[in-house]
């Protein structure tokens, strides 16, 4: 069983300003997303591009808020460029976020990916080889140990458009790498939005589960951009996603799986959403308030 203080609540800046498409809140200041996501109550973020690149800076201007960062993604692509290429940028990326006090590395391999491309987001999605699933986990393994060479601990963000998105190839994932190396990063609302059934995942892999991003779902444009083929950043553009409790997911069995398996780290809302539909400082304090009646945190 959990105890209440092994939670921490972090927010996502995705909801403020978005990394791939920037003319979602293009013109948010670094300043405000910070100094809303404190006034909403949260405790940590992950990292946007407009956050200041050096870590001393960075720090001071957490630390004036309260705040620390908790994660931050990681593009890889093991199956698709030489592994060297891929370590490096993987250690320049472990050793920023070890700077500003993260402990918690996200990746996604992005080979083949279409999530950012004009193509539909079902239909198009990528499906590996038998070799490229042996270059992914075995990159993965190795990328685990160079993270917990500096006490950190890598976990794997299954995502929309990527080849590994489905149930199905999650469990590929986690059978062919090491407990010991690589967790699970679990997203509500990429399971979803895939058609799978979260719970199921969250049950089966509770054991591998690092780190926890809390996003909900509006199923009637989730079933719009399946029937007219849309790219995944046009359902995002739509409002596909939103904040813990304005979709359709029940988080109260999440919620209640995760403390009962006694997880220790982070929950964090993310959410993107178009700014100047969904004002971010007014949906973060509706999920912290979500949060806190459902979860009791």
């Amino acid at each position: 069983m959990t105890n209440e203080n092994d939670i921490k609540l972090a927010i996502a800046p995705i909801g403020w300003t978005n990394d791939d498409l920037p003319e979602l809140g293009g013109e948010i200041p670094f300043e405000q997303c910070v100094s809303e996501m404190a006034l909403a109550g949260f405790a940590g973020s992950e990292v946007g591009n407009k956050y200041p690149k050096d870590p001393a800076a960075l720090n001071k201007a957490l630390g004036l808020r309260g705040l620390t960062i908790c994660n931050a993604w990681f593009s890889a692509f093991l199956t698709t460029k030489p592994y060297a290429e891929v370590e490096a940028a993987f250690i320049e990326h472990r050793d920023f976020l070890y700077a500003v006090g993260a402990r918690v590395i996200g990746a996604a391999e992005q080979g083949h990916s279409i999530q950012g491309l004009d193509k539909p987001v079902f239909e198009a999605k990528p499906v590996f080889t038998a070799e490229e699933w042996k270059r992914l986990c075995e990159g993965l393994d190795k990328l685990g140990k160079l993270a917990a060479d500096k006490g950190m601990r890598l976990t794997y963000h299954h995502h929309m458009g990527t080849g590994v998105q489905t149930i199905a190839e999650i469990d590929r994932l986690m059978e062919n790498t090491d407990p010991a190396l690589l967790g699970l990063l679990y997203d509500t609302g990429h399971l979803v939005f895939s058609g799978e059934d979260h719970l199921a995942a969250l049950k089966k892999w509770i054991s591998r589960i690092r780190h926890v991003h809390l996003k909900d779902m509006r199923p009637a444009i989730r079933e719009q951009a399946a029937r007219e083929q849309w790219p995944f950043l046009r359902a995002v553009k739509e409002g596909v996603f939103t904040v813990p409790g304005d979709g359709c997911i029940d988080f109260e069995p999440v919620f209640s799986l995760l403390k009962d398996a006694g997880y220790r780290g982070w929950w964090v809302v993310e959410a993107e959403q178009d700014p100047a539909k969904a004002n971010p400082l007014e949906y973060a304090l509706k999920a912290r308030a979500y949060i806190r009646e459902k979860a009791r945190l």
